[in-house]
């Protein structure tokens, strides 16, 4: 993890811009998502500064998104793309285009950005994506999974680093302040813009922000949370290891394709977290990609998998788009679940 800042509303230095971006390197393009918000500036500035330093390495698109939901967005963008150009940086807008949800809607547009910047990133050659969250993001995203009764798993919060369609998603600044970021952007002259729906407390985001500064004053702030998350990373990459040594010791011919099957009768004499584990991992593999199956739906079919292999029962079970089997003798297969047939007239 990176050390703490020293001070707290300081710009990024050039060491530290090359150690956070040295992620950059290995890419033969990247697409710098860009709002015009303050750490997303904040981004631009130090990519276009790493990029100066380096002397070499990925060209970098900047792109900004104009959702469409305020008659103010199309300028900002148009400053997104003037900022980007006098950084030397080519820039582009993208639109979201056509209706509108009623409900849900940062999460439509949260998706249809991430829609947009992936097909750009195709369209230019680029192989990942780069997000500007940061230390408070990783904080609310954690906090409000809390509040969700996730795991290990929901609690590690964002991943520095991801993959979206075959791209990567780069997100340097997980331990960095956005206070950093917005002075990384000040001190280059950028001014950036303000986006009235992170204020409203009809979003989810914004009531946990609220809240968050409340707990600062008991120590629970935006560091600790971060910290946090750092650490349920490494307990998931040690319960990812255990799980894999599992599956290989108790893999068996699946006899089907795009199916998996293991010998659960070992199952019994391994920890509980284990076995879970290796089942969420294959259901992630072999199931829906759009669905998220909760903690508890994979405690109970943990469980459930289990008694079936100690009684010597039978048992078929449908979680996340993946069908789980088991036979009487112990046998677990997971593969994806049988399109549904309509109902005849």
């Amino acid at each position: 993890m990176p050390a703490a800042e020293p001070v707290a509303e300081a710009p990024l230095d050039d060491d530290e811009i090359q150690d956070l971006l040295a992620s950059f390197h290995g890419h033969s393009a990247l697409v710098l998502a860009v709002s015009g918000g303050p750490d997303s500036l904040g981004l631009m500035v130090a990519a276009a500064r790493w990029r100066a330093l380096a002397g070499e390495g990925p060209a970098l698109h900047v792109a900004s998104v104009d959702h469409g939901l305020r008659p103010e967005a199309a300028g900002e963008c148009a400053m997104v793309v003037e900022a980007a150009r006098r950084l030397g940086l080519p820039a582009t807008i993208l639109a979201w285009e056509g209706d509108k949800p009623a409900s849900g809607l940062q999460e439509a547009a949260r998706d249809a950005r991430l829609a947009l910047l992936v097909a750009h990133a195709r369209a230019v050659g680029a192989t990942g994506i780069v997000l500007a969250h940061h230390r408070e993001d990783q904080a609310e995203t954690v906090f409000m999974r809390l509040l969700r009764g996730s795991g290990p798993l929901g609690l590690k919060g964002m991943a520095s680093t991801s993959e979206r369609d075959g791209l990567a998603l780069l997100r340097p600044f997980l331990f960095v302040p956005k206070a950093r970021l917005a002075a990384t952007a000040r001190v280059a002259g950028l001014s950036p813009v303000h986006d009235p729906s992170n204020d409203d407390p009809r979003f989810t985001r914004v009531r946990i922000r609220r809240i968050l500064r409340d707990l600062e004053g008991e120590g629970l702030d935006a560091e600790r949370l971060a910290i946090l998350a750092g650490r349920m990373q490494m307990l998931d990459a040690a319960g990812a290891h255990h799980a894999a040594r599992l599956a290989e010791a108790t893999t068996v011919p699946a006899g089907t394709q795009g199916a998996e099957a293991y010998d659960g009768t070992t199952w019994l004499e391994a920890p509980f977290t284990d076995v879970l584990r290796l089942l969420a991992d294959a259901i992630a593999r072999l199931g829906d990609p759009d669905v998220d199956a909760r903690l508890e739906a994979l405690e109970g079919l943990t469980g459930e998998v289990l008694m079936a292999i100690a009684g010597g029962e039978a048992l078929r079970r449908n979680l996340q788009g993946a069908l789980v089997s088991v036979s009487p003798q112990g046998r677990v297969i997971v593969a994806r679940e049988p399109a549904r047939r309509s109902a005849r007239n």
